[in-house]
């Protein structure tokens, strides 16, 4: 177990600013409707706890566990699909690169079908395809996975709606009170403006912190094209919570 230094050593977490997050209610993403608060929320500040955790092994990280498409095969074939590069940075609220910090993601395989058991849809599932991997940020804040293009998927919202192509993230940060879950989208896909889940994002702008850009830059001919994802934990600039507006 390593202990890590908090990140709030200069001063308590910076409040989120709740307007800007995705609204709680939102009729047209129906299981809102059940889930959302009645009662309104109250606000309070950071604990020592808050502060300071969390503490894990960061030596159970393997080598092979930022590559998802051959993080599962057990030696056999690579996972199918398009082979894409994603990689990006994860910083403070004050723009500081957060070092050494849990960044895990999972997501659907190349025909939108996720490795559990409630999911029915008709896309076969990828034999060396598990959909999920984990890795640390660098000095710098810097982290990358090799993954293949998640596909979008119908769900049983209104009559036809899908899935935008998406990978879900979870970063840990230095402390509890930095923890995010999130959800990345493909630059241009079609599916991202009818999904009814983004619209609860009612800024345009704040969608687009959501979206990775195509970086061709750090694309690699014959193999793969990259996305760049930076992550924000708190304050103005933070990145959006997976449809909670309230976080820590």
């Amino acid at each position: 177990m390593v202990q890590q230094p908090s990140a709030c050593s200069d001063g308590p977490l910076i409040p989120r600013d709740r307007s800007v997050h995705p609204v709680a209610y939102d009729p047209d993403y129906k299981t809102s409707v059940t889930r959302s608060p009645s009662l309104p929320l109250l606000a309070m500040e950071s604990t020592i706890t808050e502060e300071t955790g969390p503490v894990f092994g960061h030596n159970c990280i393997g080598p092979l566990d930022n590559n998802l498409i051959v993080n599962f095969t057990g030696g056999g074939a690579p996972a199918v699909g398009e082979r894409i590069l994603v990689h990006g940075r994860v910083l403070d609220e004050n723009a500081r690169p957060v070092p050494n910090t849990l960044v895990e993601i999972w997501q659907a395989n190349a025909g939108g079908r996720y490795r559990h058991i409630k999911d029915t849809y008709f896309a076969p599932l990828d034999p060396n395809f598990g959909g999920c991997g984990r890795t640390l940020t660098d000095a710098e804040g810097r982290y990358q996975f090799l993954t293949v293009r998640p596909g979008a998927y119908p769900w049983p919202n209104r009559g036809n709606d899908w899935r935008p192509m998406h990978i879900h993230f979870s970063i840990f940060g230095t402390a509890f009170g930095q923890r995010l879950i999130s959800q990345m989208y493909f630059e241009g896909d079609p599916l991202i403006a009818r999904c009814p889940i983004v619209a609860t994002v009612k800024d345009r702008g704040r969608i687009d912190q959501l979206v990775a850009p195509l970086d061709f830059a750090h694309s690699r001919p014959h193999d793969f094209l990259a996305y760049k994802f930076d992550i924000v934990l708190r304050g103005r600039r933070q990145t959006l919570f997976d449809n909670k507006p309230e976080g820590m």
